[in-house]
């Protein structure tokens, strides 16, 4: 790599885009990072930056104040006139990851925001390429193997997370003719493979705490559902990695455990069993606990339960997930270059001990 790359990023704050701009630095030391950051009250972008990045580094970094569910990214005429000449890559990673949005407002960001910054690509004339960074569950409620070449099969979504990203990555394969890109699907993300380290305990951290504390014991969903996890350093280091690979352009990656890696609910719940001492959790068919038991119990459970309750609709779907994704192009672009995601069961236990030792995220742990 020559030292006039210039790579805009998009969502550095997120859990994997923090860990994206640590690993884009160090791959690729004479790089000059642009950070597209939303200013928060009594924060701006480049102090939130500035917890991100290491003082050493800062002289690399830009911070450019924007949001992209804002007109042009919330930049004005002559940011955007000098990002654009000067950037040579993009890497979207800028997200709402919440399953209780409204259809419009999960589109405003994960569509319209996509589209914003395909125009934006579109206008920088030194661009190499694009990488977009979208989930593997667009897929929606498909059974069986999800294939990378394919989006939209008549699927139905659980939720408008899945739904606006399916329509974002629409969008991104119809400009992928005029734009260089590769379009990149990691599973459920969850803290490095080597350390446990996690700064986002949603999705798989959830349900497991509340069945760690003996909260709740009653599992919606099927023993050989399929979970495919994968570690945070895993994709941070294939995203970096396919953004340089000019092979990769116009193709569509599964960053994910796939068929060979993942594993079931049952499996993953065993050894959670083992590690914090609880019994293993019983199963009950999905459609009775939401058609009968779940309205029966809201009645019954007051307190911290009936929260659980509340809390774990959201989750309800990928407890009975029966379909698996496919990983040719990963394995062919992603395991010469020495990456590969370990087997979920082979960490597993370091991202226990991480819970553990960080109280669920409520307290620091000293660098491992």
């Amino acid at each position: 790599m020559n030292n006039e790359e210039f790579i805009f990023v998009t969502g550095a704050t997120g859990f994997l885009g923090a860990r994206l701009v640590r690993e884009l630095l160090d791959r690729h030391p004479q790089a000059t990072l642009a950070l597209l950051i939303r200013d928060k009250p009594g924060q701006s972008g480049r102090q939130r930056a500035d917890l991100l990045v290491p003082p050493a580094e800062r002289q690399r970094v830009q911070v450019f104040s924007g949001d992209v569910s804002q007109p042009d990214c919330g930049l004005d005429a002559a940011a955007r006139q000098r990002l654009a000449g000067e950037t040579t890559r993009v890497i979207h990673c800028a997200a709402t990851v919440r399953f209780d949005h409204s259809l419009d407002e999960a589109r405003s960001i994960n569509v319209e925001g996509t589209r914003r910054v395909l125009d934006f690509a579109a206008a920088a004339p030194r661009l190499r390429s694009l990488a977009y960074v979208g989930t593997a569950y667009v897929a929606g409620d498909r059974t069986g193997l999800v294939r990378e070449s394919e989006l939209v099969v008549g699927q139905s979504y659980r939720n408008t997370y899945e739904k606006s990203k399916a329509e974002a990555e629409a969008l991104v394969r119809s400009r992928l003719g005029s734009i260089p890109g590769v379009i990149l699907r990691p599973s459920i993300i969850v803290g490095d493979s080597r350390t446990g380290v996690t700064s986002s305990f949603k999705m798989l951290y959830w349900p497991l705490k509340i069945y760690a504390r003996r909260l709740w014991r009653t599992v919606p969903g099927f023993p050989d559902a399929v979970l495919d996890i994968v570690p945070v350093d895993f994709v941070a280091a294939s995203v970096a990695r396919l953004l340089f690979d000019d092979t990769a352009l116009g193709t569509t990656v599964h960053l994910c455990a796939g068929p060979r890696g993942s594993a079931t609910i049952q499996q993953i719940a065993r050894r959670a069993a083992e590690y914090f001492h609880v019994p293993e959790p019983r199963y009950v068919d999905p459609g009775l606990f939401f058609g009968a038991l779940r309205p029966l119990l809201f009645l019954f459970l007051w307190g911290r339960k009936r929260r659980v309750l509340r809390d774990g609709r959201a989750y309800r779907d990928y407890f009975s997930m029966r379909m698996q994704f496919e990983t040719a192009n990963s394995e062919r672009l992603l395991e010469p270059a020495g990456l590969s995601p370990p087997p979920v069961l082979d960490y597993l236990d370091r991202l226990f001990n991480y819970c553990v030792e960080s109280d669920w995220g409520r307290k620091p742990v000293s660098a491992q």
